[in-house]
């Protein structure tokens, strides 16, 4: 049997809520995280469809991307389409749980890694890294370090260091001081308090302006071998199984550093040419957004969904990997509210 919540568990620890955006609502929007789960269905976006689909399919849980409560709301009733959606979930006890900005920011298992997959890009890295890494020093007796040391390096710890506190053996014939310190990720604070705790062992925080590697907005990489313009357009849209790409002048340039980001991604444009990206791939940019590629980069807008669309896949293998005591689906709704004609 598996709880709501011991999904959700595994879903944050891959994507910890803290690295939401702060305009975000990612998290149980709907239900109770103590019930069972006996189905789930995992969408992009919660609409009626979409929780027609789960009970047809005998689903109590939806896991989305997207928020189906991004803005407070003040009423829930049939007027509006979320009001309608979340009366329904609740008539039908369906919990209703969405993983947004905070997989978007990680690396590891996050949509803009997926996306990189998809389009076969190599040597993937954070286009731009998030400040604000921890850094941590704690006090330990010589006869701890080796234990201390494996202990931190279990949970990716950064730069761990040691230096020696005293040269001399006290006097009382206790083990001299080692101060051992290093950098983590801010969700990881509590891990490092626990590791201090068990061995009474004095600990202090500081944050940093640091970035890590596995953190931040946007990825970037490389193809193997460069691809002309036209041909490399082509590829992305079978690669993204996009109908059409809105994008700026060509600049007879060939493609090999690609930036991207999944959804909306207008505001890591200079960050794409800063990091000489040869073309950027994201969704909804502005009109004269395009134009401050001026005449540096290739922009490639795919649209939001089509940009973001495999990441159901995505939270599918990361849940059937870690759970099999109930039946999982990928939606089969398209919940794009853009056509094309």
């Amino acid at each position: 049997m598996t709880k709501i919540a011991e999904v959700i568990a595994e879903l944050e620890n891959i994507a910890p809520p803290m690295y939401q955006e702060s305009y975000d609502n990612s998290g149980l929007l709907v239900g109770n995280k103590g019930d069972e789960v006996f189905g789930a269905l995992v969408s992009l976006d919660v609409t009626e469809s979409v929780i027609e689909e789960a009970e047809a399919l005998n689903c109590n849980l939806v896991i989305a991307h997207h928020p189906l409560i991004f803005k407070g709301l003040k009423s829930i009733t049939d007027d509006h389409w979320i009001g309608r959606v979340v009366r329904r979930a609740i008539k039908s006890d369906i919990a209703i749980y969405a993983i947004h900005t905070n997989l978007d920011n990680v690396l590891r298992k996050g949509v803009n890694g997926k996306i990189a997959e998809r389009l076969e890009l190599q040597n993937i890295r954070v286009l731009a890294p998030k400040k604000g890494l921890l850094a941590f020093s704690m006090l330990v007796p010589g006869l701890l370090v080796d234990n201390i040391r494996e202990a931190l390096e279990e949970i990716e710890t950064i730069g761990l260091r040691e230096s020696k506190i005293d040269y001399r053996l006290p006097f009382d014939g206790s083990q001299p001081e080692l101060q051992v310190a290093g950098e983590i990720m801010p969700h990881l604070r509590s891990a490092v308090h626990r590791i201090a705790s068990r061995h009474r062992i004095p600990l202090s925080f500081w944050e940093t302006q640091n970035t890590h590697p596995n953190w931040g907005s946007g990825v970037i990489g490389e193809f193997d071998m460069p691809k002309v313009e036209d041909y490399f357009l082509e590829f992305v849209k079978e690669k993204l199984n996009t109908p059409l790409i809105r994008h700026t002048a060509r600049r007879d340039h060939s493609i090999t550093k690609v930036a991207v980001c999944g959804g909306a991604g207008s505001f890591l444009l200079s960050s794409a040419i800063a990091q000489g990206a040869d073309a950027y791939i994201t969704g909804d940019f502005k009109y004269h957004e395009f134009f401050e590629a001026d005449g540096k980069i290739l922009i490639a807008d795919t649209g939001h969904y089509e940009s973001e669309q495999f990441t159901i896949d995505l939270l599918f293998d990361t849940i059937s990997n870690k759970f099999s005591t109930f039946a999982l689906h990928c939606s089969k709704v398209n919940t794009n509210p853009v056509k094309y004609f």
